[in-house]
């Protein structure tokens, strides 16, 4: 018995031995403190040339920031635009965009009704002649009562829903013009074009 009392207290001292806070409580430096290790002064440095993203490769710096090196918004989207980006960008809006500005993208909203500010519609004149790039700053960067998403919505699906926004602008402003011609005869005649025709060009 006496054996047993003295391995479950030589244990004991082994586990306690572990529950200190040296490990947390060692030497570190913090976030853009000063620094005298680097000759800037500063702990934040910049990445040594060519460094790439492990995850998402050789990007250009427009990617992650919808501008270009002069500062101007970008006119396009930095990489092809495909169906299944669209339908990505939709989903994305839908949960986080709609609840202020609405699934047409008008900012009648659910939380609007429930009396927070209105955002500006996105069928405003002044947003419909923005570049695409500034619904993707916007997203990233916020704007007026518009919290930035950039921590809760990778830069990918944040141009998915730039274009999305876009394509509802188009939406509610498209003309007869806009159909292709071997369509408007039937939209004329039912008002409508039936789903078999929904993937021809």
């Amino acid at each position: 018995m006496k054996i047993l009392h003295f391995l479950l207290l030589v244990t004991l001292s082994i586990l306690l031995s572990a529950c200190g806070l040296n490990m947390h409580n060692q030497p570190r430096a913090e976030y853009q403190e000063a620094s005298p290790y680097f000759a800037n002064g500063s702990t934040a440095q910049q990445l040594p040339e060519g460094v790439v993203s492990r995850n998402r490769g050789a990007y250009d710096a427009s990617f992650y920031s919808g501008q270009d090196a002069d500062g101007n918004l970008l006119a396009d989207i930095p990489f092809e635009v495909s169906p299944e980006l669209l339908e990505r960008g939709q989903g994305r809006y839908n949960i986080y965009c709609a609840p202020c500005h609405n699934f047409t993208g008008d900012g009648q909203g659910v939380i609007v009704q429930k009396g927070m500010p209105q955002p500006v519609s996105f069928h405003d004149q002044r947003l419909r002649d923005q570049n695409i790039g500034y619904f993707y700053f916007v997203s990233t960067n916020g704007f007026g009562r518009m919290f930035s998403y950039a921590s809760r919505i990778t830069p990918e699906d944040r141009w998915a829903i730039a274009a999305y926004i876009r394509t509802l602008q188009l939406s509610q402003h498209a003309s007869m013009d806009d159909v292709p011609a071997d369509l408007q005869e039937e939209l004329k005649t039912n008002g409508s074009i039936s789903p078999s025709h929904g993937g021809e060009e």
